[in-house]
């Protein structure tokens, strides 16, 4: 093995990817005879407009030392990749694009905006999974699969009509996260919370006194100057709300205000007259304990709404701007604009008692920054009560098993109380509703035997050429598309040709283990343990396995917009990606965090030189005795003790190896195998093999040959130590394998036997 002293991974890992996919054996239906039992891992979609970062590096070594592992040990392998549509982030993305150029979406217009996005994914959309490739991911690429194929589309429209025939699907008002730049519905996953530095406003409102104040029109000027005689003091984060106020609200166990209870109060700049209500859900110890109750922009306040029969007032639009609900002076403005009039107008008329500093979670939207505010919305919702009880029997009966255990109690939690889903977004780019509305306006008694909404809306899963309702309009489509967690719900099937019956939904569903993170397993995981169920009548895989989330060295959240984020490339770049899998893998201890340092990195590639000259020395031991093996078992007799030392250390590596593998413990297996090669076999075995190999005598036959002999454990510890290092450092093992004098050798290091 004529080689250079140190290994460099630049002359190496193309060639080998090259040589890898040249083989076809990252396709199941290409690998050998002798790998029959199927083993499969779906790729958690990576979004089209990212790029690789430190977290998809660790998750895709830890599938990647899977399915490798389990390919060598005989497994018919897929790990299927492929890519999710990412609606918000990709409309987003295109939109900066063209206001670049001094456009709008709305310049465009919806069709040719949805052409631009294609344009754009089609371009840059196969970034992630090229960088995938950079790392070494053995990914079956002639599978992969987008979240917005035809195909894929299909299995979508599939799914919202088997709901909505259920009577699942339905339509309604609800209070949602609302971003008003992006104009439309958001998930609790896309909203970033920032602390961020604010007020506690104290405002007080007036008790009602005899005779009770004209209730104003909508459009009155405020009253900046009732009468003051008595009044309660209430504290808000948000005084822009207070226009939408329909009551306020105190705990019924709170002393101080048990008098006050069912007492009217006037709404300060609004002038008209609230109620003073006792609630268990009112935080006694939040300012002053009585709190302002504003139902349409207020989760907690809309559920006290409920509990008092309350009416909602929308003073927020989707503009993000006051709706014309609130008093004259106020409409149209923005919400930020609003609260510092209302402050003003508050001082002004002396209702501002005090403020005070506070830090403020602010909910904004994770794409483009704006503040998210809770608005009611005309919906499409999905009823979960069902399919919460279907995603938890199979979890309960350990049919599925989180890895680690912990984490099926926030999942439990999660379906527990569980609400219906918002399934609609107002975007451009994604899977419209296969929703259409008959526009005939003699609907209001007409019975729907296939529609179960009163607005006449029916499913049809194509274009229909004519409407079923009232036979004569032309139906318009529902402008909303879907979630993009409702697509990706479905894709441990869909990927695999559902609601086809096909070979490879036959052969490789269900998947055997999803990695994934742990701030989705309710917005994915779980969503893809009912789906399954009521699509296949089978679970959509057995294991979950929650991996680590990377952190800085100190411990703070990897970001690339605060500076604190490291790119995976970059070290693959600088160290290779064996140094950067290996040092990934061994920081993987068990905790829930990694705090992820460099020097592991490092490390790692110290150890690629070490397994590198290693092996330059074995091989060189080796052609000078002309031999050649015909296979990696080893047939030897009178050992010494360094032999048998040495020996009993690789059968102990391979079952700890196998063991952390199994209990996905991918930090010991690393450690094992590091210390195992590194420390037994160059520090002690090599420099006895050295010593023996020096001694004349020592290769006399009444020893057994021992020169050839020791060299024949040299070979059989070294070809033993790559199988188990593959997984985890697969360019530099194959690289070497490709040198190895073996007879008969197989074409790839990649399909030779796990060891036993």
């Amino acid at each position: 093995m004529e080689t250079p002293t140190s290994y460099n991974p630049k002359e190496v890992e193309d060639k080998i990817y090259h040589l890898w996919t040249e083989s076809g054996f990252f396709n199941p239906d290409k690998l050998p005879r002798r790998h029959k039992k199927p083993y499969s891992i779906a790729i958690p979609p990576p979004n089209i407009t990212g790029e690789l970062h430190m977290g998809h590096a660790l998750n895709a070594t830890v599938q990647d030392i899977l399915i490798r592992r389990k390919r060598m040990q005989g497994f018919k392998t897929l790990w299927l990749p492929g890519a999710d549509h990412a609606g918000i982030a990709a409309q987003n993305v295109v939109e900066k694009k063209l206001r670049k150029e001094g456009k709008t979406r709305f310049d465009l217009g919806k069709e040719k905006f949805i052409e631009e996005v294609w344009k754009w994914k089609n371009q840059y959309g196969k970034i992630i999974l090229n960088q995938f490739k950079k790392i070494g991911s053995s990914c079956d690429w002639s599978r992969s699969r987008f979240t917005m194929d035809e195909s894929y589309s299909q299995a979508v429209r599939e799914t919202f009509a088997h709901y909505y025939k259920k009577g699942w699907i339905y339509r309604g008002e609800k209070i949602v996260n609302w971003c008003s730049r992006c104009g439309t519905s958001l998930s609790d996953l896309e909203l970033e919370y920032k602390e961020e530095k604010s007020n506690l406003w104290f405002i007080k409102y007036p008790i009602a006194k005899n005779p009770k104040p004209q209730t104003p029109t909508t459009n009155q000027t405020p009253n900046l100057k009732p009468q003051i005689q008595n009044y309660i003091t209430v504290a808000t984060t948000r005084p822009e709300t207070m226009l939408g106020d329909t009551a306020v609200a105190v705990n019924p166990k709170d002393e101080r205000y048990k008098n006050l209870v069912g007492e009217k109060v006037i709404l300060p700049l609004c002038n008209r007259e609230i109620t003073i209500v006792a609630d268990r859900l009112v935080d006694i110890n939040f300012g002053t304990g009585a709190v302002k109750i504003t139902p349409a922009h207020d989760l907690t306040d809309y559920q006290i709404a409920l509990n008092h029969n309350l009416k909602s007032i929308k003073i927020i639009n989707e503009r993000g701007q006051i709706a014309q609900e609130a008093p004259l002076d106020y409409q149209g403005l923005k919400t930020l604009d609003a609260r510092q009039r209302i402050v003003e107008d508050l001082k002004n008329s002396g209702l501002l008692e005090k403020t005070e500093e506070c830090i403020h979670q602010i909910p904004r939207c994770y794409r483009c920054g704006s503040v998210v505010e809770l608005i009611p919305s005309l919906q499409w919702f999905l009823k979960m009560e069902e399919l919460a009880n279907l995603a938890m029997k199979p979890v309960k009966n350990k049919k599925i098993k989180f890895h680690p255990k912990n984490f099926e109690k926030p999942y439990f939690d999660w379906l527990k109380n569980v609400k219906d889903w918002c399934i609609s977004r107002q975007l451009w780019w994604g899977h419209k509703l296969p929703a259409w509305q008959c526009q005939t306006e003699k609907i209001s008694n007409f019975q729907f035997p296939i529609s179960n909404l009163k607005e006449g809306y029916f499913i049809n899963l194509g274009k229909p050429e004519k409407c079923p309702i009232c036979e004569n309009c032309k139906p318009k489509q529902s402008n909303d598309v879907l979630d993009t967690w409702f697509s990706s719900a479905l894709w441990p099937f869909a990927t695999l040709g559902w609601p086809e019956k096909s070979k490879d939904l036959k052969t490789f569903y269900p998947t055997d283990i999803l990695s994934t993170a742990r701030d989705i397993i309710n917005l994915w995981v779980g969503r893809m343990i009912f789906s399954g169920i009521e699509f296949t009548g089978k679970i959509p895989f057995k294991d979950v396995y929650i991996h680590p989330t990377v952190l800085t060295k100190d411990g703070r959240r990897m970001s690339k917009s605060l500076g604190t984020g490291i790119n995976p490339i970059e070290l693959i770049n600088e160290f290779g990606a064996d140094a950067t899998r290996f040092g990934i893998a061994y920081q993987i201890t068990g905790n829930q965090d990694v705090k992820f340092s460099q020097d592991n990195i490092f490390m790692g590639k110290k150890f690629c030189n070490k397994i590198w000259n290693a092996s330059r020395f074995v091989c060189g031991q080796i052609s000078i005795s002309n031999l050649k093996f015909k296979n990696s078992k080893l047939k030897v007799k009178n050992l010494t003790i360094a032999d048998k030392k040495i020996l009993n250390q690789l059968d102990k590596t391979i079952r700890s190896v196998d063991k952390y593998i199994d209990n996905f413990e991918f930090g010991k297996a690393a450690h094992t195998i590091y210390d195992f090669f590194w420390h037994d076999f160059c520090d002690n075995y090599i420099e006895t093999a050295k010593k023996q190999l020096a001694l004349p005598s020592f290769s006399k036959k009444k020893l057994g040959g021992g020169h050839e002999k020791t060299k024949k454990i040299l070979f059989f510890v070294l070809l033993n130590s790559l199988k188990i290092m593959h997984p985890f450092m697969p360019f530099i093992t194959e690289e070497i394998y490709q040198n190895l004098p073996i007879e008969n050798k197989k074409k790839c290091l990649t399909i030779e036997e796990w060891p036993k």
